[in-house]
């Protein structure tokens, strides 16, 4: 058993780590300062004994003594992290400082959940983590994209100089059961939509790919690379490479929901990157790992849950989530 501390424990992720983590049974600590997250997402674990809530912002001190960090903390969909883009770059800078300095003071090793939105609107593809990434470095979405780059650059410089534990995993775009249905983002933004009668929104032509790996594939690609013993530190990709349109997306959950809605089309946001689908030889090299759930069976358990909530029951954490 270990004392495992995850930031960011109550959020969609964060809190099926913390189940994993959990129902293992190590003695979890779960960081979250409830910003996008629901309480609800981890109510089932309060009345287990290895298990502890605190709320917290990472971007403050905090003393714990712990032998491993899942560093999860920060706001995802770009209609939260552009609410106050200054506070996200704090949480991922100032937030990895933070957990950084724990870990090297506890010895403990820690993983830090970074994105793939670090390749920008990519021009290799798929994209390899050798890929340094093409990004807009005074967009509106740079506070979340250069925020985690430089998250990564600490992680590495702080396992360059002080030889600290680390691991670092690039997310590519997640979705499943227990997803904030105003989180903004496309998968729960289409379900809820189409749950509720209401049009389906895409940007432009909805043309623009992305891939999507189910919360399971997600969370075991992560538990692996964090207790992987051959000093494989990444960073490594982990999601599917299958490659949809998000048009086609709309399509798919119009047909698996059965609603008789429209697609409506908006103007395309800025630095809206074109392409996204990852490359993930390292993670099956490395991890002996990859997505085991197709698009159509994830999605069909996703909306499936999403028919099982009371939307009266959640609240949109910004004004602007769609």
């Amino acid at each position: 058993m270990q004392r495992i501390l995850v930031t960011g424990g109550a959020g969609f992720l964060g809190s099926h780590m913390c189940e994993r983590l959990v129902d293992e049974g190590h003695d979890v600590i779960c960081l979250d300062n409830f910003f996008t997250a629901q309480k609800s997402n981890v109510a089932h674990l309060l009345n287990r004994p290895n298990f502890e809530l605190i709320r917290h912002d990472v971007t403050l001190p905090i003393f714990l003594e712990v032998d491993q960090i899942y560093h999860m903390a920060c706001p995802a969909a770009p209609g939260h992290y552009q609410f106050n883009p200054i506070k996200t770059i704090k949480t991922s800078v100032m937030g990895s400082i933070n957990m950084l300095g724990m870990a090297k003071r506890c010895g403990a090793r820690i993983l830090l959940a970074s994105t793939s939105e670090i390749y920008g609107d990519p021009l290799i593809h798929p994209q390899p983590e050798s890929y340094w990434g093409n990004v807009n470095t005074i967009g509106i979405r740079s506070c979340y994209d250069e925020g985690k780059r430089v998250a990564e650059t600490l992680f590495m410089d702080y396992y360059r100089k002080n030889k600290v534990d680390i691991r670092i995993v690039r997310i590519f775009n997640t979705y499943g059961p227990r997803m904030h249905p105003y989180d903004g983002r496309v998968v729960s933004n289409f379900i809820r939509q189409a749950l509720q009668g209401q049009s389906i929104t895409i940007f432009g032509e909805g043309e623009q790919t992305r891939s999507f790996c189910y919360r399971n594939d997600l969370v075991e690609g992560i538990f692996r690379l964090m207790n992987n013993e051959e000093n494989f530190i990444g960073p490594v990709n982990i999601g599917n490479p299958g490659e949809f349109t998000i048009r086609e997306l709309a399509e798919l959950v119009i047909e698996l929901t059965g609603a008789k809605v429209a697609i409506e089309k908006r103007p395309l946001p800025p630095d809206d990157p074109s392409r996204r689908r990852p490359d993930i030889t390292l993670a099956k090299k490395h991890l002996n790992w990859e997505p085991q759930i197709p698009l159509r069976e994830g999605l069909q358990k996703t909306i499936d849950w999403f028919k099982s909530i009371n939307f009266d029951n959640y609240r949109p954490p910004t004004p602007n989530y769609v």
